[in-house]
C-alpha cells in the first residue's frame, strides 16, 4: 500500500453517508445499529505484534474502547500467542482473534488499522517502519528506536507515509505529571535553570549465554526473535526477558528504559520538543547536559527503582520521579502520582484530582492515539516529539559509554568532531529475512 491509497479507516472516514443507502425495511442486529456501541464499520481495527506482560497491561486498556476492536496477535512464542488470544477471546465472548508467528501476515491484512508494537527494542523501529509502509498508524512501545539512526528513520517514515504516531511514553497523558509541566509552563518557579531525569544506572554487556538447542520455529522462532539483532545461539533466557541490559538487544546501555520517559518530560519541560541539548558529560553519578539556552539537564543515576535513591529525588514518589527547578521553586513528582512542591505556597496549584491516575495508566495516552486516528492529528507524543528526546537519550548514553563529553548539533542531528560518537549513531542490522 502507497502513502497515497487510503486504508480502511480513512476510506470510512469520508464514506460515512454510503449507510444511507441501507433500506429502511432491513432487519439488522443492535450491535451493527451501534446500539451497543459504534457498529462494525465505524471502530478501528487493531492488530498486536509482540505480546507480553507490557504488551498485555497496554492490550486490556485499549480492549475497553468500544470504538476499538482486536483482531490480530502476532508473537514469535507460542505460549505468548495463545495466552494473548485467551485475553482477546475471553473479553469479546467469542473465538474470532487471529494468530500468527510472523507478524508480516498480520500487515498484509487490508482490514487492519493500526497496530500495537510491544516487541523488545530491538523490533520497535523496524517493525513500526513496516506497518507504516502497510498503511497501517502505529502505537508503540517505548523505547521507539535502539540508535540514533532508527530513531531517525522511524520519524521519517511517518511523515512520509502520513501514518498516525504515538511513541509509549505514557507519562504525557498522566495528570500529575501534566501539571509538573505545566507549573514549569507557568513562570511560578521563576526561570528555570535545571531538570532533573531519573534513569537506570547504566550497563555496557554484551556476554553471551550458554547456548541451547533451538526450538522449533512454532514453539520459538529464534530467527524473528532476533530479527534485525547480530546473531547468537539461542538461549531461553533471552526470551524470558534476560535480554535487557545487553547492547545487542537494549537501548542506550538500558538508559533509555527509563530515560524514554523522564528524558521527555523533561524536554517538554523546558519547552524544548523543537531541539534537545547540546552538550552531554558523564560523572560518576550523573549526566550533565546543557541546552542552548544555557539550561541544565541532569541524568541521575538510580540503582534500583525505590533504593540508592540521588538526594534529588523523594521515594514516596515512584519510578521514574522527575524534578524541575527554577530560580523561584522547584517541583517534583513520581509514577505514585503525588507533587511535591516548593515554597509551600504552590501547594494550592496543585487540584486534588491530579492524584487519581498513576504515570503507568495508559488509558488517556492510548485514547489520545485512537482519537487521532480520527481526527489525523499529531498525539501527544508524535514523531517529531519522540525523535528529539530519543536522539537526546542516546547520545547522553554515548557520551557515558565512550566516557567523554560530547557536543552536538541539534539542527544537523550529528556530533561535532567526534567520529567514533558519529559512528555509533547507527549499528549494522543483520539480514533476518535470509
Amino acid at each position: 500500500m502507497t502513502a497515497s491509497t487510503p486504508t480502511r479507516r480513512e476510506f470510512l472516514q469520508t464514506g460515512a453517508t454510503a449507510s444511507a443507502a441501507l433500506s429502511v425495511a432491513t432487519i439488522l442486529p443492535a450491535h451493527v445499529l451501534g446500539r451497543d456501541g459504534p457498529p462494525p464499520s465505524e471502530k478501528i481495527t487493531l492488530g498486536v505484534i509482540g505480546i507480553g506482560p507490557r504488551c498485555t497491561y497496554d492490550l486490556k486498556a485499549m480492549l475497553g474502547f468500544k470504538d476499538v476492536r482486536c483482531v490480530a496477535i502476532a508473537e514469535v512464542q507460542a505460549k505468548r500467542r495463545e495466552a494473548g488470544k485467551k485475553l482477546v477471546d475471553e473479553f469479546y465472548g467469542n473465538r474470532d482473534c487471529r494468530v500468527y508467528r510472523d507478524f508480516r501476515e498480520l500487515l498484509a491484512r487490508k482490514d487492519i488499522d493500526a497496530v500495537l508494537i510491544a516487541t523488545g527494542d530491538r523490533w520497535h523501529a523496524a517493525a513500526s517502519i513496516l506497518a507504516a509502509k502497510a498503511g497501517k498508524d502505529v502505537y508503540s512501545e517505548k523505547p521507539c528506536g535502539i540508535t540514533i539512526a532508527a530513531c531517525q528513520e522511524l520519524a521519517n517514515t511517518m511523515h512520509q507515509q502520513k501514518r498516525v504516531f504515538q511513541a509509549g511514553t505514557q507519562r504525557r497523558s498522566v495528570a500529575n505529571f501534566q501539571k509538573a509541566v505545566a507549573l514549569a509552563h507557568s513562570g511560578k518557579l521563576g526561570k528555570l535553570h535545571t531538570l532533573h531525569a531519573s534513569v537506570y544506572l547504566p550497563v555496557l554487556e554484551n556476554t553471551w549465554l550458554p547456548p541451547q538447542a533451538t526450538p522449533a520455529p512454532d514453539v520459538v522462532d529464534w530467527n524473528l526473535w532476533l530479527g534485525p539483532a547480530p546473531w547468537r545461539p539461542f538461549n531461553q533466557s533471552y526470551v524470558d526477558g534476560r535480554w535487557r541490559g545487553q547492547w545487542d538487544f537494549d537501548s542506550g546501555a538500558r538508559l533509555l528504559d527509563w530515560g524514554a520517559h523522564t528524558v521527555d518530560l523533561c524536554q517538554w519541560a523546558n519547552q524544548a520538543d523543537h531541539t534537545m541539548p547540546i552538550e552531554y558529560e558523564p560523572t560518576d553519578k550523573n549526566i550533565v547536559c546543557r541546552y542552548a539556552n544555557g539550561v541544565k539537564l541532569i541524568l541521575d543515576f538510580l540503582k534500583a527503582p525505590f533504593g540508592d535513591r540521588s538526594p534529588h529525588y523523594i521515594t514516596r514518589l515512584g519510578t521514574c520521579p522527575v524534578r524541575f527547578v527554577g530560580e523561584e521553586g522547584w517541583v517534583e513528582t513520581g509514577d505514585e502520582g503525588e507533587i511535591v512542591v516548593h515554597p509551600k505556597s504552590l501547594e494550592k496549584e496543585i487540584p486534588e484530582q491530579t492524584k487519581r491516575v498513576r504515570g503507568l495508566d495508559v488509558t488517556a495516552h492510548s485514547r489520545n492515539f485512537f482519537d487521532c486516528i480520527r481526527s489525523r492529528k499529531p498525539t501527544a507524543a508524535n514523531p517529531d516529539v519522540m525523535r528529539r528526546s530519543h536522539i537526546a537519550s542516546h547520545a547522553a548514553a554515548l557520551a557515558w559509554v565512550l566516557n567523554r563529553k560530547l557536543k552536538l548539533d541539534p539542527v544537523k542531528e550529528e556530533f561535532i568532531g567526534d567520529a567514533d560518537a558519529n559512528r555509533l549513531r547507527s549499528r549494522p542490522e543483520r539480514d533476518w529475512n535470509a
